[in-house]
């Protein structure tokens, strides 16, 4: 991970960077499960795909978390039909894929995946991948004590529109960061320019001047939350181009330039 993203954010945030990311001796002893929890039966080929790539990030990510003498907390992945009960609460195929820190867990209706083919306009595996890495950025976001400051950022927030950015602030390190996942798993996963394509696509679809034109005919910025088409294809390359996570400070960039 690197002091340099440390350093960043706690410029960003007013914080000590030793209350984001220890030493060595900064170890986490409860371990989330590593395996999805499912409706299915394990031999789904839902579950299999999910519990791949699941596998695949929590690797990547111990690796890096790891080289920064720290541990790295395995989120589970919960695999459901039509609903489910979270600690962060209901949750149902209209909420969409979602990340609860408060049981650190991602959640998924495996009709989202149907969803993105017949609604979103992207599809393919490594769109699909890329929505479970964006998820697992969040949990990284989570490890590092960034969503907690963000949250208190937001609670302060003078208006409804400040407090939106900062979560399009996060929402977009979260694209960079599954990027990153992309970067270092491209060679033994044999990803081609068709699959970050599928990627990107994806990201395009799910931009939130996308879905306005889409739901209200017409786009506010003010009240984005997640970024726009344009901003979460752009971050999302930038952790894929350069698979280095101290390249996703999206804290430290002018707002209308991310």
């Amino acid at each position: 991970m690197g002091g340099l993203i440390i350093a960043l954010i706690a410029m960003f945030f007013g914080i000590n960077p030793g209350d984001i990311l220890g030493g060595g001796n900064n170890t986490q002893t409860q371990q989330s499960q590593q395996n999805p929890s499912t409706q299915t039966t394990q031999n789904d080929e839902s579950y299999q795909f999910v519990k791949n790539i699941l596998s695949s990030t929590n690797l990547v990510w111990g690796n890096i978390f790891k080289q920064a003498n720290r541990t790295y907390t395995d989120p589970s992945l919960v695999l459901y039909t039509r609903g489910t009960q979270s600690s962060c609460g209901q949750a149902n195929s209209a909420v969409g894929p979602f990340y609860c820190p408060a049981d650190q867990k991602i959640y998924l209706d495996t009709s989202f995946f149907s969803q993105m083919d017949r609604q979103l306009g992207g599809g393919g595996d490594f769109a699909y991948a890329y929505v479970i890495a964006h998820e697992v950025g969040h949990h990284v976001q989570d490890e590092l004590g960034i969503s907690d400051q963000v949250e208190r950022k937001q609670r302060s927030a003078r208006t409804e529109a400040e407090a939106n950015s900062y979560s399009v602030r996060l929402e977009l390190q979260a694209d960079c960061f599954a990027g990153v996942w992309g970067n270092k798993t491209q060679q033994d996963a044999k990803i081609t320019e068709a699959d970050v394509q599928e990627a990107v696509n994806t990201a395009q679809a799910i931009g939130d001047d996308n879905l306005q034109k889409q739901g209200q005919g017409y786009v506010t910025p003010d009240s984005f939350t997640h970024g726009s088409a344009a901003q979460r294809v752009k971050w999302f390359m930038t952790g894929f181009k350069s698979g280095n996570p101290n390249g996703c400070d999206t804290f430290n960039v002018n707002y209308n330039q991310l």
